[in-house]
């Protein structure tokens, strides 16, 4: 499928500005989605700012914000200052604390196959005390057995759903949104790049909290600074030095998660997949992996080595690509896919990278 780019008259912010105008133009509900980070922080005050305006109408709207439990003392104070924000200009502002699955990047060390936030079995080991305002339970929600995304889409059903979700970071999601049609789902923002989000929030001084510049200081990069639960792999990184920055934190991480001291001791491995300086320095005398036979081993024989049904159809996944790139991928893209699995990619994101890098590079390697 070829994806066409289309210059426009205005820049993004008026463009953004304009889609929720028209959304709330139809005179359904409007449910937003809040989660404190960045990308969720620029929806939420470019919203607000049209309340303000007169431009759109507060009673329209709902606010979801689904509490993973295991937050950021900076995400927690984040939300309920936006949550004061938008119930003073009149909008609805639902915070559940309830039990749904949610993916956990320690699973390959155990047989869970998911993290079940707020977990009543385990009320005494919760990270956080619950928010007494907080919704604990709803009539369409299923516990134990859904995630937030599933549970989010029943109760919205009858409205619009607005979601700060962009597509600059992947051209797989770019390709999802341009040949799907959302007729409850918009995405405001889904245009911006990544310098139009931080430009954003600087102008408007928005303060963003502080985990940010504590997932910089543990070498993620820019394009990856991404926020969610303390156990999802795209912030796991942060428990390297949560001692750090939230000693008494990462007690009752470890507590709720006993597993979370690995990331400490093992980041600096293949079981999270990582390539740092230490590792290599650390790997120089071990003998030099055969990263295509490995993986080899390890996709021919699925149901031993992955023990969970998720972990299973992930592994499928990944020995399709690996049928499909023989010939063409190099060394590099076999480590990468063996580290992954070995590490656990349970939403598919490394996967859907490799299958782009590989392909890529094949086509200027035939061309070269």
């Amino acid at each position: 499928m070829v994806v066409v780019r289309k210059d426009s008259s205005y820049n993004v912010v008026e463009a953004a500005r304009r889609r929720i105008i028209n959304i709330f133009s139809n005179d359904l509900p409007v449910y937003m989605s809040f989660s404190g980070g960045k990308d969720s922080l620029v929806l939420a005050h470019l919203v607000y700012s049209l309340i303000q305006e007169g431009k759109i109408d507060a009673k329209q709207l709902t606010i979801h914000f689904i509490d993973e439990e295991g937050i950021f003392p900076c995400i927690e104070k984040t939300v309920k200052d936006w949550r004061k924000k938008f119930m003073l200009a009149g909008a609805k502002f639902e915070w559940f604390c309830v039990e749904v699955l949610h993916f956990n990047a320690l699973n390959e060390l155990e047989s869970d196959e998911t993290f079940i936030c707020w977990d009543r079995t385990k009320k005494d080991r919760w990270i956080r005390p619950m928010p007494k305002f907080a919704r604990t339970s709803h009539p369409l929600l299923r516990p134990r057995q859904e995630n937030y995304q599933t549970f989010l889409e029943r109760i919205e059903s009858d409205g619009i759903s607005i979601i700060g979700t962009r597509v600059y970071e992947s051209v797989q999601r770019l390709k999802t949104f341009a040949k799907t049609k959302h007729y409850r789902k918009m995405f405001p923002i889904y245009d911006w790049k990544d310098s139009d989000v931080w430009l954003y929030l600087k102008e408007h001084r928005i303060k963003i909290p502080d985990v940010y510049m504590y997932l910089w200081q543990v070498g993620t990069p820019r394009q990856r600074l991404r926020i969610s639960q303390f156990f999802s792999s795209d912030t796991i990184g942060i428990l390297v030095r949560m001692n750090e920055f939230y000693p008494d934190l990462m007690e009752r991480v470890t507590r709720r998660e006993p597993n979370a001291y690995m990331v400490a001791l093992y980041w600096d491995s293949e079981m999270f997949g990582r390539s740092t300086r230490k590792r290599r320095t650390i790997e120089k005398n071990e003998p030099k992996k055969d990263y295509k036979k490995e993986l080899s081993k390890l996709l021919s024989n699925i149901e031993e080595n992955f023990n969970t049904p998720h972990k299973r159809t992930i592994a499928r996944r990944y020995r399709g690509l690996f049928l499909k790139m023989d010939g063409i991928a190099e060394e590099k893209h076999y480590k990468k896919m063996y580290e992954a699995l070995i590490a656990g990619d349970p939403k598919r994101r490394t996967l859907r990278a490799i299958q782009q890098t590989v392909f890529s590079d094949g086509r200027r390697s035939a061309t070269n």
